[in-house]
C-alpha cells in the first residue's frame, strides 16, 4: 500500500531500486526463506527475523518519503546492496574500523530490551522488546544515509515516525529537546570498555534533537532494513534516522529517550566541538575543518576505489526541513 503526504518528496521507490530486483525480492526472500543480516555473514539467526511475513501480505507499508530536488546522477543510482549497508558501519561501541562492527557485535542481545521515554511528558512509556515491532504500524521508508566522512547510502529502513512515540508519551509545553542515550554495556560493547579502544568517547552514546525536529514526519525510529530486523552492526533493536543530518546523528541500539526543556549533550559535539555541532544538518557550504562537504561517495557496488561522487545538496536533499531553520545562520549554526 503506498500513502502519499502532502509536499514530501514524489520519488518513486523503482526509480532507485532496479525493476527486476525490487519486483522479485518478496519472491527471493520466500524462496530462500528468512537468513538475519547477521546471519548472512556469520551464520547466527539468533536475533533475527522476516518482518515481511508471508509473500501475500506485508504487516508494513510502503511510503514515498525519499528525496527532494535530486539531480540527474543520483536518479539513476539503486539501493546500496545490502551487503554493503550491513559491512560498513560506524559503531564505535564496536570497534573503530569499518568492518569491527559486523565482526565484533554478532552475539549482541537485543531480547529482552527496555526503551524509556520519560521527562517532561505526562506519560512516561516504557517497551519492551516486542513493543519495538508491534505497538506502532511499521512503514517502508527509503532514506539516503549521509556520513560526515563524506560517503553516503541508499538504505529500504523499516520502523515508524518518531513522532508517534513522543505523541504517545503526550509531552509538556515545557518540552523544547529530546535527549536520546545508547545502551551501556561494555561486556557486549567492546569498544565502551575504555576510551583507546572506543575512539575516545565518554560512553554511553549521546545524541539529540530539537522538539520540532523530532516530531517532524520524515524523523524516523528504526527497527529493520531490507524486509529485516536490524543486525547488531545497524543498530539492533532500533535505532534514530535522522536523513537530512550527518550519520551520527541517528543514534543507534537506543535506551532512553528523554524530553527536556535545556539542549542535551551530544557525543561528537563534546568530544570535538570545533569540528560537530549540534545540529549537524548536512550542508555542502560549510566544510569539515579536515575535509570537503561539497560532494560525496555512494556506495553502490564494488570497492573503496570505486568513483561514485555526486554533490551534496542541502539537507541532503531533503529541502521540506528547512523551514525548521528559517531564521538560522546555519554556518554558524553547524
Amino acid at each position: 500500500m503506498l500513502i502519499r503526504t502532502p509536499k514530501l518528496s514524489e520519488l518513486k521507490e523503482n526509480q532507485v531500486t532496479a525493476q527486476s530486483v525490487y519486483s522479485n525480492r518478496r519472491n527471493i526472500l520466500k524462496s530462500l526463506g528468512y537468513l538475519g543480516a547477521g546471519a548472512l555473514l556469520t551464520g547466527n539467526k539468533a536475533n533475527a527475523f522476516n518482518l515481511f511475513g508471508t509473500a501475500d501480505k506485508t504487516p508494513f507499508k510502503t511510503r514515498d518519503l525519499s528525496f527532494s530536488q535530486l539531480t540527474s546522477e543520483i536518479d539513476k543510482q539503486i539501493l546500496t546492496p545490502e551487503q554493503k549497508v550491513i559491512s560498513h558501519n560506524n559503531f564505535y561501541e564496536f570497534g573503530t574500523g569499518k568492518s569491527d562492527p559486523v565482526e565484533a557485535s554478532q552475539n549482541f542481545k537485543v531480547d529482552p530490551w527496555t526503551l524509556k521515554i520519560d521527562g517532561l511528558v505526562e506519560g512516561p512509556i516504557t517497551l519492551g522488546y516486542e513493543d519495538l515491532y508491534k505497538a506502532f504500524d511499521l512503514e517502508e521508508r527509503i532514506y539516503r544515509l549521509r556520513c560526515v566522512e563524506a560517503w553516503s547510502m541508499v538504505v529500504p529502513w523499516i520502523g515508524f515516525p518518531l513522532q508517534k512515540l513522543l505523541q504517545k508519551a503526550r509531552p509538556l509545553s515545557s518540552a523544547k529537546y529530546v535527549a536520546f542515550e545508547t545502551l551501556y554495556d561494555p561486556k557486549q560493547m567492546p569498544g565502551q570498555k575504555s576510551r583507546f579502544s572506543g575512539g575516545g568517547i565518554d560512553y554511553p552514546y549521546v545524541e539529540g534533537l530539537r522538539l520540532d525536529e523530532a516530531s517532524h514526519p520524515l524523523t524516523l525510529m528504526s527497527v529493520g532494513l531490507y524486509g529485516k530486523t536490524l543486525p547488531p552492526q545497524n543498530g539492533a533493536p532500533i535505532r534514530l534516522v535522522v536523513p537530512w543530518k550527518y550519520g551520527f546523528k541517528s543514534i543507534k541500539s537506543v535506551v532512553s529517550i528523554r524530553l527536556t526543556d535545556k539542549m542535551p549533550p551530544t557525543t561528537w559535539n563534546r568530544l570535538a566541538p570545533s569540528e560537530y555541532g549540534f545540529y549537524a544538518n548536512v550542508n555542502p557550504q560549510v566544510d569539515h575543518p579536515r575535509w570537503s562537504q561539497g560532494s560525496e561517495r555512494l556506495i553502490t557496488t564494488g570497492n573503496l576505489f570505486n568513483r561514485n561522487r555526486v554533490a551534496t545538496k542541502m539537507f541532503n536533499g531533503y529541502e521540506e526541513v528547512a523551514p525548521l531553520y528559517k531564521d538560522m545562520d546555519l554556518t554558524r549554526y553547524i
